[in-house]
Order: C-alpha cells, then sequence, then structure tokens
C-alpha cells in the first residue's frame, strides 16, 4: 500500500494505492490519525487505485470518520475503484460517507 497526502486549504488530500487489508490496515490508521492529530478534521480518501478493501480497511476507515465528525469534520471518498465501492456496499457503509465521482468535486465539496 502507497499513500500520499496533499494538504488544501479546508481539506487533506489522502491518495491510497494498493491492497488496504489486514497487513497494512495498522499503517492506515496511524497515517490518518496523524493527519487529524496534526489539526485536520476533513479528509478526502482519493480511493481509486485501492484494489481490494478488507473488513479491517472498513473499520479504519469507520473509525477514522467517526473521529473527525466528533471534531466537526467528514471524510469524504474520491472516485472510489469498483472493488472499493462493492467492499463498501456489501458492508451496508456506501451511505456512510459522501462518495464523490473525482477529485475535484470532493475538493468543491467543502
Amino acid at each position: 500500500m502507497e499513500i500520499n497526502i496533499k494538504p488544501y486549504r479546508r481539506v487533506a488530500m489522502v491518495t491510497v494505492n494498493g491492497r488496504v487489508d489486514s497487513a497494512t490496515a495498522n499503517v492506515f490508521e496511524e497515517t490518518l490519525q496523524g493527519l487529524i492529530q496534526e489539526g485536520n478534521k476533513n479528509l478526502i480518501l482519493d480511493m481509486q487505485g485501492v484494489g481490494f478493501l478488507s473488513s479491517s480497511g472498513l473499520r479504519v476507515l469507520v473509525t477514522i470518520q467517526k473521529s473527525v465528525r466528533q471534531l466537526g469534520g467528514d471524510v469524504s471518498l474520491a472516485q472510489p475503484s469498483s472493488r472499493t465501492r462493492e467492499s463498501l456496499e456489501i458492508a451496508g457503509l456506501d451511505g456512510f460517507f459522501r462518495i464523490h465521482p473525482d477529485r475535484e468535486t470532493a475538493i468543491a465539496s467543502y
């Protein structure tokens, strides 16, 4: 898994590539928690390059969403891959996140 972060004025864009599974979920969560501790309460996760999202990855997404909502923020997903979208739908979490078709739309929503 590879994670790249680009800060914007009101949001941090987190681009995730590869597999988000039990082997990588801890690093994923630590990275996102670090952003929150730095004062980022609005996060956009660009999930286009995610080839697999396991239940461990879904747990991280839910945990981070709950954390930022307590701070008055939000986590949005941008251009999720079909496999990511499928994992969210199977888990019933597709309504828990705002999902945008591309990065620009996600950024503009803030």
